[in-house]
């Protein structure tokens, strides 16, 4: 993989091009100093104030007697000066004006990213947005954020660069009608579509074997009159949308490998698809509730998900054996 690749599947990049197949989508350039907002962790987690009176959290019911447990008394050594809430009117405002352009209420993506991991935290718990105040929420609490804004180059084997030089969030129209079990990843190698993954893999859908071959044509069909032609790299996937009246929008760009998720293939069989054209793509999608990922859930913090050594659950783990360990050996244990 290279700089250039991973450049290419940058929103900024690809979108204009391929906007004819695509969601609506708005572009901003991001400021320097609310990049450095979204990667400050030295102090409290603070939202920014908004200038339009807009709140990323419904206000929750005050109960004055259990808050005096809460407050400090004047002159004990507890006290801290309170921080400010940073503020970003101009930003804000061109946001503002972008989500209600866009219908009121939109879904947010930096260069390659969206902040899926940080769903859980949104009032609905989804990625929909419809104020400025909504959208920082979501950039500020994602662990896969981190990988646009500090890692976006580590699996180049030409890496010159740590970061892009400039940062832009792209704001989608939110549509909800859309449905998870319709979106697909598609994987081109050699510039040939080799194969085709149900994107959400935590469930099974029934009605998807019914469609199957049709949803395939589709894509095949959108891979060979728009893209192959379009996008420059060899290798590399990009992510569909196939719509109730048989549309198939392009949803995003990924470079080939690395921290792209090969969802149910391996890359091995993927690398070994490639064959002459015409050959039958091969398309998975998940067949029986035996068959789920539930480890590929992506809507919650990377910290549930990450089991390896040194990590929190591997601490966790170890904890509760040591305890399990101890309680054996006691001597109540024998009673």
């Amino acid at each position: 993989m290279t700089e250039e690749e991973v450049n290419r599947c940058q929103i900024q990049e690809w979108y204009p091009k391929f906007k004819s197949v695509s969601i609506r989508t708005l572009i901003h350039e991001l400021p320097e100093y609310f990049v450095e907002y979204l990667l400050d962790d030295s102090g409290p987690f603070l939202l920014p104030a908004s200038v339009s009176n807009d709140d990323a959290l419904p206000n929750r019911i005050h109960n004055a007697f259990e808050e005096e447990d809460y407050q400090v008394s004047e002159g004990s050594g507890d006290e801290a000066e309170p921080s400010s809430p940073p503020s970003f009117p101009e930003l804000e405002l061109k946001i503002k004006e972008s989500i209600e352009s866009l219908g009121g209420a939109v879904f947010p993506k930096l260069n390659w990213s969206a902040p899926k991991d940080a769903a859980w935290i949104s009032t609905s718990g989804t990625l929909r947005c419809t104020s400025f105040c909504e959208i920082a929420l979501l950039l500020r609490s994602s662990d896969s954020l981190v990988h646009d804004l500090c890692h976006a180059y580590d699996s180049c084997n030409d890496k010159t660069l740590t970061r892009p030089p400039s940062f832009f969030l792209a704001l989608r129209k939110w549509y909800p009608s859309l449905r998870p079990e319709m979106e697909f990843r598609c994987f081109v190698r050699g510039q040939c579509l080799v194969g085709i993954s149900q994107r959400e893999v935590t469930m099974c859908y029934p009605a998807l074997s019914e469609k199957k071959n049709d949803i395939k044509v589709l894509i095949q069909e959108l891979f060979d009159s728009n893209v192959r032609q379009e996008f420059e790299s060899e290798n590399y996937t990009f992510d569909v949308y196939v719509t109730k009246d048989e549309r198939v929008k392009i949803l995003d760009f990924n470079p080939w490998g690395a921290f792209t998720l090969p969802l149910l293939f391996a890359w091995e069989e993927l690398q070994q698809n490639v064959g002459e054209e015409g050959d039958d793509v091969e398309f998975r999608i998940v067949e029986s509730q035996c068959a789920v990922r539930p480890g590929l859930k992506t809507a919650v913090p990377y910290d549930y998900l990450d089991t390896k050594p040194g990590s929190g659950w591997d601490q966790f783990f170890r904890n509760a054996d040591d305890e399990l360990q101890r309680q054996t050996r006691s001597p109540e244990a024998g009673a």
